[in-house]
């Protein structure tokens, strides 16, 4: 990459919209709260940090925060979001069809932003219920242009009822 224009060295033949193997790679935080809203370029989270719900259905709210390094700006990204059970598959819904959020996001470099500082994407997802067994654990995994890491998850389970008397 030349320092001083940013412009990113292709190899000779290359696709000029890949991106090099080089670059600094995104970074995410997932936490699972009771619900979650972006508003002017901030995530606000209330009840945030959840790791047991129910044992009855509730909202809930996923809290995402995209970190961009400098170098990633203005590059259409594509996120997955998907809620797995606790043997590793897809949640499906009553209609049969997987529990899976997706989007694109691209950030761009705001004008008068110090060179080098890593750019934040908010995102906030809220459900008023989910097809979700108590007694069981679930986990939202995010993935990020096909690519995810383990840290880009929340695992919570699901309270099972109190016994009647």
């Amino acid at each position: 990459m030349d320092p001083e224009t940013g412009a990113v060295d292709q190899p000779e033949g290359g696709d000029p919209l890949a991106v090099p193997d080089n670059m600094p790679s995104l970074d995410a935080t997932v936490l699972l709260a009771d619900s979650a809203q972006v508003a002017d370029g901030k995530l606000y989270i209330l009840g945030g940090g959840l790791t047991v719900i129910g044992p009855r259905p509730q909202p809930v709210g996923i809290a995402l925060r995209i970190q961009v390094p400098w170098d990633r700006a203005n590059i259409s990204h594509e996120w997955v979001l998907e809620l797995l059970d606790e043997d590793g598959r897809t949640v499906v819904a009553g209609n049969e069809k997987p529990v899976v959020v997706r989007g694109r996001f691209e950030a761009g470099r705001p004008a008068g932003l110090r060179a080098g500082t890593p750019l934040n994407v908010p995102l906030a997802i809220n459900f008023a219920t989910l097809p979700l067994q108590p007694g069981r654990g679930y986990t939202w995994r995010l993935s990020i242009d096909g690519e995810t890491r383990n840290n880009w998850r929340a695992g919570f389970s699901v309270r099972a009822p109190k016994p009647q008397s």
